[in-house]
């Protein structure tokens, strides 16, 4: 039955591949800007002459301003479209990587990667808001996996080449050159991108004031689906982000001894699963729907048991066998994520899909910004003890599943509803 092509359908197509493409260069160049501190995080520390705590605070922020935003711009797409909201999230993002380039204090520096978060924050849930205009429905599980995989790319050329460059050209140019990226992807978008294709124009809403704001949030958080989305994207995302996004580095390095060339490998390693497992769970879940909850509760047990076994193991060090599987297993943590957006995305009608998902992709966001404080906060207290600092892991983990396990009985049973009434109506929609 997945198979069936629902009424209203847009085509797909090698024109929405094209210009579905467009968008996901943009969110690719934006996972760049995110990431590169992640490979930076040593340099910026002795740049701005700065403890854990502090540098901790440039992703934080960073973080933050991100999950802030995740419920506006949703707002924003549903209202505005998805070219108009992604040219705005380019030029917030390719400034704030600029700024970042030239800060000669901590402060500037702050304010820039807050600037980016910005901008960050408006592209992804309108490149998923644009795979759902472009695509048939029945793509929509491996469409949000291959945008996943697009942000994998990007974070693959931030460890391999921006650090690199960072050791090549120096701080100004690697960070000033790389923004660059962000121009070329504005004048892709702007002469290229259209949010839908012709005859499947959305209905217009004639009031869009206070009260349609209040009424799209209340309504997208009243599914069960558009909460249980939010929580598996929370209990799955955060692990690996945090580790690819500031704490990897200083923890290979500093506590398991290696040398910057190995930890970047073992960083590397973490993003090329991410994009092998991303295209596996996309195809799974394409063809068996109900697979969703236990890839990602599986994937939650497999990352919980790796970090508890590299922590708790005696010596000074864990074997780099150990430390591969580790960041093999954390490289599902980014599709697993994913799979949120597939409890939401039933859950909604079309047009709350940008405001559902919003509030989705606050969750792995939310629970990154939390780790990010908590490791950096425990690290300066226990005097760099990172096995102590990354048990904190856990406590966010067993917040997570406890709320996937209470509300995953609702959510099927209303998804089941909304499947037979879907059905329902297909069957009297004229030939």
């Amino acid at each position: 039955m997945s198979s069936i092509t629902r009424p209203g359908d847009p085509p797909g197509g090698r024109r929405a591949a094209a210009v579905w493409g467009i968008g996901v260069s943009v969110y690719f160049v934006a996972v760049i800007f995110r990431t590169s501190l992640g490979v930076a995080g040593l340099d910026a520390a002795d740049r701005f002459q700065v403890n854990a705590s502090a540098l901790s605070t440039f992703s934080i922020l960073q973080l933050m301003v991100y999950a802030g935003m995740q419920i506006p711009v949703g707002l924003l797409v549903d209202r505005l479209g998805t070219k108009k909201v992604l040219a705005i999230g380019v030029v917030l993002f390719t400034a704030g990587q600029l700024g970042f380039a030239f800060s000669p204090t901590y402060g500037t520096a702050l304010a820039s990667r807050a600037l980016l978060g910005c901008g960050d924050a408006m592209t992804f849930i309108s490149v998923l808001r644009l795979g759902s205009r472009w695509f048939p429905a029945r793509r929509g599980p491996l469409v949000a996996q291959l945008a996943g995989l697009a942000g994998m790319a990007g974070n693959l050329v931030s460890t391999l080449l921006l650090a690199r460059l960072l050791h090549g050209i120096g701080w100004t140019a690697a960070f000033a050159g790389s923004s660059l990226a962000g121009v070329v992807v504005l004048v892709l978008l702007l002469l290229f991108l259209k949010d839908h294709p012709e005859g499947h124009e959305p209905e217009p809403f004639p009031h869009r004031g206070a009260a349609y704001v209040r009424r799209q949030i209340s309504a997208s958080w009243r599914e069960p689906g558009t909460r249980l989305g939010l929580w598996v994207h929370f209990t799955t995302q955060f692990p690996a982000m945090v580790f690819l996004l500031l704490w990897g580095m200083p923890f290979l390095v500093e506590a398991q001894g290696l040398t910057r060339a190995t930890a970047g490998e073992l960083l590397t390693l973490v993003v090329l699963s991410n994009m092998a497992v991303g295209l596996v769970y996309g195809q799974v879940v394409a063809r068996h729907h109900e697979a969703r909850l236990p890839l990602a509760l599986g994937t939650v047990g497999a990352t919980a048991l790796l970090w508890a076994t590299t922590l708790a193991y005696p010596g000074d060090h864990a074997p780099m066998w150990l430390l591969i599987t580790l960041c093999t297993v954390l490289g599902a943590c980014g599709p697993a994520s994913m799979l949120g957006f597939d409890f939401a995305r039933p859950a909604n009608p079309p047009e709350r899909q940008g405001t559902a998902s919003g509030i989705t992709n606050m969750g792995g966001f939310v629970a990154s910004m939390t780790t990010l404080f908590a490791v950096g906060v425990l690290l300066d207290a226990t005097g760099d003890d990172y096995r102590i600092a990354f048990s904190s892991v856990f406590v966010l983990q067993a917040l997570g599943v406890s709320q996937i396990l209470r509300l995953r009985s609702r959510a099927a049973r209303r998804e089941k509803e909304r499947l037979v009434a879907s059905r329902v109506s297909s069957v009297h929609v004229p030939a």
